[in-house]
């Protein structure tokens, strides 16, 4: 069995990491326009900087809860019993891999790897950005950003994805809004191809009525339960 999983912001939440389109969430506390596409870096890196740098000191003091070692006990004992879990998170942050998860892909990028404006290179950061910093690859000063996919920027690993998300038996949504495309399209193309699908989430989502089968509640409770079903079934 193959299980794909996509995680979002709702399952770092209760580590103290903001979700992004709930009614207290990132979005509706700055501009994306300034802070979150290429164009604001543009007109005012230091500011985006900024706003990033304070991103990776929250994420250093955050800490994986259990929805996240629950998914992490969920790929190990699949894998030894000779299944699969596919884990895709929207996060930007390494919870999952703190927890234990072995492969994670991050189609909206990370935020503990640095990027180089110029020349595309990355490098594992968690310090500041500035704009002294020197790339590594080119050379070139001015060129730091985060790894981190902006508003007008496609996402990663969409190949990778499309081909698991086709392989799979069952199709896994947790902590989403279901409005951020193309991931909250995932479901569609998951019923599309006959694959069974699920929502956990604190409440439903955008495109809650797609799914086969619902579950609502706090990720920290609702998603140990769902793997202890899954492996005791």
């Amino acid at each position: 069995m193959k299980i794909f999983v996509l995680t979002g912001a709702g399952v770092s939440a209760e580590s103290g990491l903001g979700t992004f389109r709930d009614k207290d969430g990132v979005w509706t506390k700055y501009d994306l326009e300034t802070v979150a596409t290429p164009e604001g870096f543009a007109r005012n890196p230091v500011l985006v900087r900024d706003f990033y740098n304070a991103r990776r000191a929250n994420l250093m003091d955050a800490a994986p809860n259990a929805a996240h070692f629950a998914l992490a006990r969920l790929e190990a004992e699949l894998a030894a019993r000779g299944d699969e879990l596919w884990l895709c998170t929207q996060n930007v942050d390494d919870l999952h891999e703190k927890a234990g998860s072995r492969r994670v892909v991050h189609m909206h990028g990370e935020l503990a790897v640095t990027r180089c404006h110029y020349c595309q290179a990355t490098c594992p950061d968690r310090g500041a950005l500035t704009a002294e910093a020197v790339c590594g690859a080119c050379g070139r000063a001015g060129g730091a950003r985060p790894h981190v996919v902006w508003f007008g920027e496609m996402p990663l690993h969409m190949d990778e994805i499309e081909d698991a998300l086709a392989e799979a038996d069952l199709f896994v949504s947790i902590g989403t809004s279901g409005s951020v495309y193309p991931a909250a399209g995932f479901v569609t193309q998951a019923r599309a191809m006959g694959i069974a699908t699920c929502e956990i989430n604190l409440e439903p989502s955008a495109n809650a009525y797609v799914f086969d089968e619902k579950r609502y509640g706090p990720a920290s409770r609702i998603v140990p339960a769902w793997v202890q079903d899954v492996l005791g079934a």
